[in-house]
């Protein structure tokens, strides 16, 4: 038994590499996508620890060329999703009474795989089934799952230690127990960082975990896996079923045993497991945690005052990089008519200069939207926005899905403010701007506040210390992540603790002790060290 005191090595943020021409990592990731692009894999469901093959496969295509097959993998149905949940059950006791040192050794283990050994595993294959450049998946694939794997040990130390006072003969102390029951996680299309921890913050308190990572990004989640087992997560810890969320979702919401929801996707799909839990709840063995990271409406507020370039730089990366598929991608913009036609022109200029294409081109710096049929929203928008007297396309606009599903940098200038464009999510490389009185300012910060249902992510634009702090104070509830002077994505693990509120969800931070305080049931202890041996107290004595 060990009986020191263990403390969990002081985490720093993971060093960005640059893949610049010459470069050690540059070779090694073209190296790693050559392999990758010659084979075939076959993944199977991971329940029990074992690898689990029913025959029933979906293909997994790379979204910049979707004639080119990856791999495939096996869909699971409700009864593999069951013995998912029975998986888990079976390794909670012994993985819940494991010491929280041995619990934390498992993630910084990890951490330190994907550093190194892993890395340009985890890169190329998140370039290829995700379409994303080689900046956009060292930044997620790597960096970001790095930093939440050696920061959360550190975070799971502070939740721990926050313990309560004593009182002289008194000894009260708190143990912070994981949840009853499972927690499911479903992971989303467009940051494998995510995947990587929506199952492994709640494993890390001691729950376990049945996890059902998106349909179109599979083949990096196969290696996740890959790169815990190798850490020494045990067995039925984390369980994983890719599979359709229609079939997949509903066995496990409405098994008893559910403790919590770990989620980032849609707003619409949130909502939707939030009522069938809630239409039911008195039938769980306690209230599920539901945790949700979901949608957004980002926009980047301009003041006259603005550096022109700085803005134009931030919208460009913060609206295309990634094609726009962040769910703290700029997505609105609102511009001074005073500034409006040099912005204009110089996003015009810079704009020219985007490449799209294949994102094993390193000189690409945008790739294909996922799938078709988020080429197809996307195009409905550009579509509306083409036959809308009150809208103006006047970037990009243009679309091909014959080699992949490319969609070009657009640019759409609204007349009115609270336009369909303005308000709703769009999920793509399309940008709906505003251009306001200058003299407005204040009023359009109103309308920038009440437009969207959303309140992910926010930038403001100015040199005036006036206007910004202006922008704060009535842009106070429309982002949970606010950026002055700099584009509305990007949120670094501990430096931005990242979520937001409203229809963005629960607003739970992950990055932060504020997401793993809530996979865990605290259970507070007193100890009387002289207890009391009469029942009498001193005013009841005779006077």
């Amino acid at each position: 038994m060990f009986n020191g005191i263990f403390r969990v090595p002081q985490p720093k943020n993971e060093p960005i590499l640059s893949y610049a021409p010459g470069s050690a990592e540059r070779a090694e990731l073209q190296s790693k996508l050559k392999e990758m692009l010659g084979q075939e894999v076959e993944v199977p469901m991971i329940i029990g620890g074992k690898e689990v093959r029913n025959g029933k496969l979906a293909d997994i295509r790379c979204p910049h060329d979707h004639k080119h097959l990856l791999g495939r993998y096996h869909e699971a149905d409700a009864s593999y999703v069951t013995k998912a949940v029975d998986a888990a059950q079976a390794a909670k006791k012994e993985w819940g009474e494991m010491p929280w040192e041995s619990r934390a050794v498992v993630l910084l283990k990890a951490a330190e795989l994907l550093a190194g050994k892993y890395r340009q595993t985890l890169n190329a294959s998140t370039m290829l089934n995700m379409s994303k450049t080689p900046h956009q998946s060292e930044i997620d694939a790597a960096c970001e799952l790095i930093d939440f794997w050696r920061f959360n040990p550190h975070f799971m130390e502070e939740v721990y230690g926050d313990q309560p006072i004593s009182t002289p003969g008194v000894l009260n102390y708190m143990e912070h127990r994981p949840l009853d029951g499972f927690v499911m996680a479903i992971t989303p299309f467009n940051f494998t960082s995510i995947a990587g921890n929506l199952p492994t913050a709640p494993a890390l308190m001691g729950n376990t975990v049945v996890w059902k990572p998106a349909s179109a990004a599979v083949l990096p989640a196969y290696f996740l896996m890959k790169i815990l087992e190798e850490a020494g997560m045990p067995a039925g810890v984390i369980n994983m079923v890719p599979g359709p969320g229609p079939v997949v979702g509903p066995p496990a919401l409405d098994d008893v045993r559910l403790g919590g929801i770990h989620f980032t996707g849609s707003t619409y799909v949130f909502s939707t497991i939030w009522l069938r839990i809630g239409s039911d709840i008195r039938k769980y063995v306690s209230y599920p945690r539901i945790v949700g990271e979901t949608g957004g409406k980002d926009f980047i507020f301009a003041h006259s005052s603005c550096d022109i370039e700085a803005l134009v730089a931030a919208i460009v990366r913060g609206a295309y990089e990634y094609q726009g598929q962040k769910c703290s991608a700029a997505s609105r913009a609102y511009i001074p008519d005073s500034i409006w036609p040099a912005v204009k022109e110089r996003l015009s200029a810079e704009i020219k200069d985007v490449k799209m294409g294949d994102i094993t081109d390193f000189s690409t710096f945008m790739g294909a939207v996922i799938d078709k049929k988020s080429f197809e929203t996307i195009n409905e928008y550009i579509d509306f926005a083409k036959s809308s007297p009150d809208m103006e396309i006047i970037i990009g606009g243009g679309s091909d899905d014959s080699q992949g599903y490319f969609v070009e940098p657009t640019v759409v200038v609204s007349k009115e403010p609270k336009s369909k464009l303005m308000v709703e999510e769009i999920f793509g490389p399309v940008l709906t701007l505003y251009v306001y009185p200058e003299g407005k300012y204040d009023e359009t910060l109103d309308v920038c506040d009440q437009t969207s249902p959303y309140a992910l992510t926010g930038a403001i634009f100015a040199l005036d210390r006036g206007a910004i702090v202006k922008a704060m104070e009535v842009l106070r509830h429309a982002a949970g992540n606010f950026y002055v002077n700099d584009k509305p994505t990007g949120a670094v693990v501990a430096q931005q603790p990242f979520g937001g509120s409203r229809a963005s969800g629960t607003n739970d931070k992950a990055g932060s002790w504020l997401n793993l305080e809530r996979w865990v049931s605290p259970r507070a202890i007193k100890e009387t060290f002289l207890p009391p041996r009469d029942f009498r107290y001193p005013y009841m004595a005779k006077g």
